[in-house]
């Protein structure tokens, strides 16, 4: 069987390939990443994922490689990971109380074939306080994410409701990919 490569760092994309069960190893992509701000969020997604995958794909071009980009869109802004302290206390603002959608793109590449694919989700954010927004930034947890946000972890206390996929929140549509890979021939493994 083709190994799997995760052309990602992301401890959330690599919690949810071990969750079902699909053997793979880790090689972050260190892709300069181009973005078309001309393209629609789905398509940046997916751009985005195809550098990461194509890069790291043309380093190991005997594997199953997997690529993965996540973007957050509110107000018609992309909200890109926070910078520091201020940008992630004022993207928490834009989101308070207001829907937004989540975009992650795929792209899984082999020398037989490349399929590139996007999911969108539709999250609700409560109404939130200058004192909640402070306290989650304080947490530390925003810097990492698209959108200064964690859905899995201290997040959570911020949603509503979400429309679509919970795991494309997360960073990584899991179902899809699953079934994207057994046209790879790449299926999951026995539970241990």
């Amino acid at each position: 069987m083709k190994s799997v490569i995760l052309a990602s760092q992301s401890p959330r994309r690599r919690q949810l390939l071990e969750q079902v069960n699909i053997p793979f190893s880790v090689v972050p992509s260190s892709v300069e990443e181009i973005v078309d701000n001309t393209l629609s969020p789905a398509d940046i997604a997916m751009s985005l994922a195809k550098q990461k995958a194509d890069e790291v794909f043309k380093r190991y071009p005997e594997s199953v490689v997997i690529g993965a980009d996540t973007i957050v869109v509110a107000q018609g802004r992309i909200l890109e990971k926070p910078s520091d302290v201020q940008e992630a206390y004022s993207m928490l603002q834009v989101l308070s109380d207001v829907s937004h959608s989540v975009v992650t793109g795929v792209t899984i590449n082999s020398h037989e074939k490349t399929v590139t694919f996007y999911e969108e989700t539709i999250v609700h954010f409560y109404p939130l306080t200058h004192e909640e927004i402070e306290r989650y930034v304080s947490s530390g947890e925003p810097f990492d994410k698209a959108g200064a946000y964690g859905i899995q972890g201290l997040g959570a206390a911020l949603v509503k409701k979400i429309e679509g996929d919970y795991f494309t929140v997360v960073g990584l549509p899991i179902a899809q990919v699953v079934r994207t890979l057994k046209k790879f021939d790449i299926y999951q493994t026995s539970s241990n």
